[in-house]
C-alpha cells in the first residue's frame, strides 16, 4: 500500500474529525495521519485525511474556498447557536415573507466581519472558547471579530410553514456557518439555530468524489490504493515553478535557489511536453476561477517532471525552500 496520500472522506454525522484520522490510522497502520479543515460532529461531509509525508501539505489546503449547505430553524435561539446546544428561547414565526428573506443574502457577500460563537476551538490562552463557555467563564469574544470573505451566497429553501431555510456559501477559512445562521434570525427579529451542516467542496475536493468512512474502513489494500491520491496532485493553489537541471540539491539541501537556476512557464525552457501533466486542475471539480492561489508559495519540480517540494518566491526573485518532499539522496 501507499506509504503516503491524501483520502477524501465524506464525514458521517456524530464523528469529530480527530475520530476519523483515528480509525484510519488504525486502518492504515501509520502514525503520522492528520486531517484539513475541522468539522464539528453534527457536520458531514468533504474531510480530506493526509497520511505519511503529504501530512506536511496540509497548511495549503486551508487556504482553500470552502462551500457549506446549511439549514437553520427560525424561532429557536440556542446556546451553542446549533441544534446540539441548549434552546434559550423559541418563539413564533410570523409576518415574515420569503421575500423578507431573500433579501438578506446581498449581506453574506464579499468581505464581512464576523465575532466567533463562544462554542468554538478558537483558541484564547491557549484553550478553545468552548471549553470557557462549558465552565461558565466569560471571555471577551468581542475583541476577537475578524473579517472572512464571502465567495457566494444564495438560499436554496425558504418554508416559512417549517421555519427552515437552507442555503449554500463559499466562503474562506475561519467563517463561522452558525453565527451567519443566528445573524439570520437576528434580522428577522426570531432567531435561529443551524439545523444542518454538510460541506461540498475544500477547494479541489468535493463530496461527489468523497469515500464514505465505513466503506473505506472495510477496503482491501488494492482498494485503498486506487482511491488515494498524492498530496502533489491536489495543492493546485500552488502555481508551478522548475528547478533547472543539476540545481536539485541545492533545494534538496535547504539552500536559497537564486533566479538563473529555476524556469516559470513563462520561460522558453523545454517543459512543454509535461505541462499538461502538471496542469492537473484538470483531474478535478474545480475551474480556474475556484481556486485561491498563494501569493507567494509555489510548487517545485525538477525539470523531468518529479515533485520536489514547495518554496517561498522572495521579493528579490530568489526561491527558499519550504516543504522539501523530494529525496535528498
Amino acid at each position: 500500500m501507499k506509504n503516503s496520500g491524501v483520502i477524501n472522506i465524506n464525514k458521517p454525522e456524530g464523528y469529530t474529525s480527530h475520530d476519523v484520522v483515528a480509525r484510519l490510522r488504525r486502518k492504515l497502520g501509520i502514525k503520522r495521519v492528520g486531517h484539513t479543515g475541522t468539522l464539528d460532529p453534527m457536520a458531514t461531509g468533504v474531510l480530506p485525511v493526509c497520511f505519511g509525508k503529504d501530512t506536511r501539505l496540509i497548511e495549503y489546503y486551508d487556504h482553500d474556498w470552502k462551500t457549506y449547505e446549511a439549514e437553520l430553524e427560525l424561532g429557536k435561539v440556542t446556546d451553542t447557536m446549533d441544534i446540539t446546544g441548549e434552546v434559550l428561547e423559541e418563539c413564533e414565526v410570523i409576518n415574515i415573507t420569503a421575500e423578507d428573506i431573500e433579501s438578506l443574502a446581498s449581506r453574506y457577500r464579499g468581505t464581512i466581519t464576523q465575532i466567533p460563537p463562544k462554542y468554538s476551538a478558537l483558541k484564547v490562552n491557549g484553550r478553545p472558547l468552548y471549553k470557557y463557555a462549558r465552565e461558565g467563564q466569560e471571555i471577551d469574544i468581542e475583541s476577537k471579530k475578524r473579517e472572512v470573505d464571502i465567495r457566494h451566497f444564495e438560499f436554496i429553501s425558504i418554508d416559512i410553514s417549517l421555519k427552515k431555510v437552507s442555503f449554500t456559501v463559499t466562503c474562506s477559512k475561519g467563517t463561522y456557518i452558525r453565527s451567519i445562521c443566528s445573524e439570520i434570525g437576528d434580522l428577522l427579529g426570531v432567531g435561529a439555530t443551524m439545523t444542518k451542516l454538510k460541506r461540498t467542496k475544500n477547494g479541489v475536493f468535493s463530496v461527489k468524489s468523497a469515500y464514505d468512512l465505513e466503506n473505506v474502513l472495510e477496503m482491501s489494500e488494492a482498494e485503498l490504493d486506487s482511491i488515494i491520491l498524492s498530496g502533489e496532485s491536489t495543492v493546485v493553489n500552488l502555481r508551478k515553478l522548475v528547478l533547472r537541471s543539476g540545481s536539485e540539491s541545492f533545494y534538496l539541501n535547504g539552500r536559497i535557489i537564486e533566479r538563473k537556476y529555476y524556469m516559470t512557464d513563462d520561460d522558453d525552457c523545454g517543459i512543454k511536453s509535461y505541462k499538461s501533466k502538471l496542469a492537473n486542475k484538470e483531474l478535478f471539480d474545480i475551474t480556474e476561477d475556484e481556486l485561491n492561489y498563494f501569493g507567494d508559495i509555489y510548487r517545485l519540480y525538477s525539470e523531468d517532471g518529479e515533485f520536489l517540494g514547495t518554496c517561498r518566491l522572495n521579493n528579490d526573485g530568489n526561491l527558499k525552500p519550504e516543504k522539501v518532499m523530494g529525496n535528498r539522496n
